[in-house]
């Protein structure tokens, strides 16, 4: 893998959907078989983040450090080809997620050495409200029980902008 010796690769900490076994991974996979990704472990937050779920299951990482669990998640080396992938899919330019620096340490085996990464957050716009939404709760992993009741992307209503789905999220009533 050429790429890891390049200056333009990024560290992706993927919590939700992009995690192997969930329906993004594909993108990952992909990016993979073509050498612009490479897996590079469990890894868990070292600072405690809300994670919690928006508009048909989707994960929301929020950057409010403190509040919630130590998130655990999978860390991947990416190329600026594969990040600009990845960028895509979260939707950065349209508002969805930002990517930002978060701090990791590998999951598990009693290495404390800590990782700069980065990570995708709920976008700041909606932050707050997908928090307070989701009662200031949230979730160490984003595991199959989670997950139960995710839609993919073309299988939601198409009329409307993710932006248009996390908005009437938020506003609903709860449950």
């Amino acid at each position: 893998m050429g790429f890891e010796s390049n200056s333009r690769t990024a560290l992706i900490f993927t919590y939700g959907t992009l995690k192997q076994g969930f329906s993004n991974h594909v993108l990952l996979q992909d990016l993979m078989r073509t050498g612009d990704a490479v897996f590079k472990g469990s890894y868990q937050t070292v600072e405690k983040y809300p994670l919690v779920c928006g508009p048909y299951r989707v994960p929301f990482l929020l950057n409010m450090p403190g509040s919630g669990h130590r998130v655990t998640g999978e860390l991947y080396a990416v190329s600026a080809r594969g990040l600009s992938r990845v960028d895509e899919l979260e939707g950065t330019s349209k508002g969805h997620y930002e990517r930002r620096p978060i701090l990791l340490i590998p999951a598990g085996n009693g290495n404390e050495e800590e990782v700069a990464a980065e990570a995708y957050y709920a976008h700041k716009s909606f932050e707050e409200e997908m928090w307070t939404k989701n009662g200031r709760k949230g979730f160490r992993t984003y595991s199959e029980k989670e997950a139960k009741g995710y839609v993919k992307r073309k299988d939601r209503p198409q009329n409307l902008s993710f932006l248009d789905h996390i908005s009437i999220f938020i506003s609903s009533p709860s449950a």
